[in-house]
């Protein structure tokens, strides 16, 4: 049970097939294949052992693909980052889990050349879609110089293959460490209960391979089953594009996040455009709450039912999904998947009976722990069972509904970012005395950032120049949004602020 045989048996069983379409481009499950052991080789040539981290910094194309399977073959452990990370926060992260190897496309290569040389535990950088340059390996010269056959690393199912970052990457980093056994499980799990065929076609936008909800349930699971993965690049700006590659590709299955959802419902209330979406079968949600007026307005539009599911980094992926027959229960994130248990404990860890809310619990294919942090996952992980944070209730018929988080954290579009990453870089401002991060939740963004600022006295500043002075200082997706001047900050500041659906629509704005 590892997951480079996920690839290695579809390539074997349906070789010529199409793996994934990206733009122009189709490649097949043996060349994957090949590409990915061409990589291992590379890897293990550069000293690459059983265990050491290998960073991959990726846009979500058939390169990223071979890379990640490349590394799981040379027995090394995948660390996918966002591409949006800027410097500071690849540092952190980079201290934190100690990578041997980069592997990073340009862009965002060129804006992190400065700031290679502080990433001490670095011994080499490969290089992707960038010119040859003496510093680097260059991909395509990998591709050339290294064998298509197979590597002879033994991984056990209990072997680390992902560690996969959560929390705060610069204040709190969480190095979420997922073994072979976990992830190949939730692979199986989730194409299971998705009653996902060889014959469908699953589409990826604007949810990231780095992800684990993209990397699991979309990317692995597709090939698992030997899918065509039909990957749209770009982000809300394409929502045309995506929508008419469904049509085009006759794509069956799509796994996204609610603002996707609701751009879409945005095209053919506005723009008056409704393409022919009737070849999706399956719509799933996860990554943030989906508000039940998205999914009334989707079916009215569409004729299509969204299913929300849940889960989180320390779960892999979705531990409950909608079921994929009958009727959508609005406001619920379904019932466990085939590997999982849940429930429903109270503050002092006693089961709760259906309909009482309390925090929501897991047992399945759950994370190993958090990387070198024991005393973070022995808060988490108790007698077996995954303590998740968030708060909810479980009616009689076993539907979860969630009413609450008990971590202070926001989720942007499906991204997690954590107010106190942002309130840092604040705080640095030598004009600012104390910063505090809310969300304002709108049904069309999802949680927007909003930051309180108290100045020091005598200083004075503009929303503008403290946006300015976050840029390059963290990633762009947590930039605040609104910035508001308090003389004294409340003592007790609410997590969200919730923007009603007219409120949100009236203002609506296609954005990144």
């Amino acid at each position: 049970m590892d997951l480079k045989s996920i690839l290695e048996n579809t390539a074997r069983r349906s070789g010529e097939k199409t793996a994934i379409i990206y733009g122009e481009r189709r490649v097949s499950f043996a060349d994957l294949e090949k590409d990915s052991n061409r990589v291992a080789h590379a890897l293990i040539n550069m000293g690459v052992k059983k265990g050491d981290r290998v960073a991959m910094m990726q846009a979500s194309n058939p390169e990223f693909v071979a890379v990640f399977f490349g590394i799981i073959k040379a027995g090394g452990i995948a660390v996918p980052l966002d591409s949006r990370y800027v410097a500071d926060e690849l540092e952190s992260l980079f201290k934190d889990c100690t990578p041997k190897v980069f592997i990073i496309e340009n862009p965002p290569l060129e804006s992190l050349l400065p700031a290679l040389p502080k990433f001490k535990s670095i011994e080499h950088v490969i290089t992707v879609n960038y010119q040859n340059d003496a510093r680097f390996i260059n991909y395509e010269n990998i591709l050339e110089n290294n064998p298509p056959t197979s590597v002879n690393v033994k991984i056990e199912p209990d072997d680390i293959a992902i560690i996969s970052y959560t929390g705060g990457p610069t204040v709190n980093p969480h190095g979420v460490t997922l073994s072979h056994r976990s992830v190949y499980t939730e692979v199986i799990s989730s194409a299971e209960t998705f009653e996902q065929t060889k014959d469908d076609v699953m589409m990826l936008f604007a949810l990231p391979m780095y992800h684990q909800f993209g990397l699991t349930a979309v990317l692995m699971a597709s090939i698992y089953k030997g899918n065509t993965l039909v990957a749209v690049p770009g982000t809300g700006r394409s929502i045309e594009s995506f929508m008419e590659a469904v049509e085009r590709e006759k794509g069956t299955i799509y796994c996204g996040v609610p603002y996707i959802y609701s751009l879409m419902i945005n095209v053919a209330r506005r723009a008056g455009i409704k393409h022919d979406l009737s070849s999706l079968r399956l719509l799933a949600s996860g990554g943030a709450p989906l508000e039940p007026v998205v999914i009334n307005q989707f079916k009215q539009f569409y004729g299509l039912d969204i299913r929300d599911i849940y889960g989180q980094t320390e779960s892999v992926c979705h531990a409950t999904a909608m079921p994929i027959h009958g009727e959508v229960r609005l406001g619920s994130c379904g019932k466990t998947l085939p590997c999982w248990e849940m429930k429903i404990f109270d503050e002092n860890g006693n089961e709760l009976s259906a309909g009482r809310e309390g925090e929501i619990v897991l047992r399945g294919p759950i994370m190993s722990g958090f990387y070198n942090q024991p005393d973070a996952t022995d808060r988490v992980i108790k007698n077996g069972w995954l303590h998740t944070g968030d708060i909810g209730w479980i009616d009689e018929d076993g539907y979860l509904f969630i009413t609450a988080r008990k971590r202070r954290m926001l989720i942007l579009k499906g991204q997690n970012i954590f107010p106190a990453d942002i309130e840092a870089v604040l705080e640095t401002h030598p004009k600012i005395a104390e910063a505090r991060v809310m969300g304002t939740i709108d049904l069309i963004r999802g949680e927007t950032v909003k930051a309180l600022a108290r100045l020091k006295p005598g200083e004075t500043i503009t929303e503008q120049e403290i946006r300015q002075y976050c840029q390059g200082r963290m990633a762009d997706y947590k930039l605040p949004r609104e910035i508001t001047f308090v003389d004294v900050m409340p003592e007790v500041i609410p997590l969200w602020r919730r923007v009603e659906y007219a409120e949100a629509d009236a203002r609506l704005e296609i954005t990144d």
